[in-house]
């Protein structure tokens, strides 16, 4: 396969343009774009809402030689929007005479403090890829991801200076019309603040949401205990 020239982000977080998948997805794009790489966005919640907008996402990773998808971890899964939008692209292309060759690469981030959690959407990705005819150009898996919480990495400081090394070595590699990188698969998945931390944070977060909608008492209710 040649060299990819254009590059479509399908963002899969419902939180859009606010989520931790437009971060990591943003900045993967930015360098991509540097290296003289013609992009594109799409968001995938609001690209499933009509048969316009269905179409319109088809012509988006049609024209498309490398599609990026950035999405938050749900029950070791995709998020049920990005679900159809993957088995729309499938029957499009099932039922094009000529798919045209592209490749694929995947970005998982989920609240867990552990990156090995997105180990199964990871794979789900992959199938979706080899039962598609896609090229599968490899995954990265990111932990504690409430920690940058849709913060652009620009601006996030320190803590993220490597989840942007891998972002750089993976956007350097696709350029090259390589795969991910296996350094870049594992400064992604490093912790990004110490997990006692992140938990403390977490928690503390849960307990002010609770508190806004008056729920901090019921936070041990088991209501579907029996």
């Amino acid at each position: 396969m040649k060299e990819p020239n254009r590059v479509l982000l399908l963002v899969g977080s419902p939180r859009g343009p606010k989520s931790t998948s437009e971060s990591l997805g943003a900045h993967l794009l930015l360098k991509l774009h540097g290296y003289g790489l013609k992009t594109e966005k799409v968001y995938i919640h609001t690209s499933m809402k009509s048969d316009e907008d269905c179409a319109s996402l088809l012509q988006a990773v049609d024209s498309s030689d490398l599609l990026v998808l950035a999405f938050p971890l749900y029950v070791d899964s995709l998020p049920s929007p990005v679900i159809a939008a993957l088995e729309l692209i499938a029957e499009h292309r099932k039922a094009s005479k000529k798919p045209k060759r592209q490749k694929l690469v995947a970005i998982s981030n989920s609240g867990f403090p552990e990156a090995r959690q997105s180990d199964t959407a990871l794979a789900i990705c992959r199938r979706f890829a080899s039962e598609t005819g896609l090229e599968w150009a490899g995954g990265l898996a990111f932990g504690e991801g409430e920690a940058i919480g849709g913060t652009p990495l620009e601006n996030a400081g320190g803590m993220v200076r490597n989840v942007k090394r891998a972002l750089d070595l993976t956007a350097t590699a696709l350029a090259e019309d390589k795969p991910v990188p296996e350094e870049a698969k594992g400064l992604m998945a490093k912790h990004i603040v110490p997990i006692w931390m992140y938990v403390w944070f977490a928690g503390r977060r849960w307990k002010r949401k609770a508190k806004k909608h008056g729920a901090q008492n019921k936070l041990h209710d088991r209501p579907y205990q029996k």
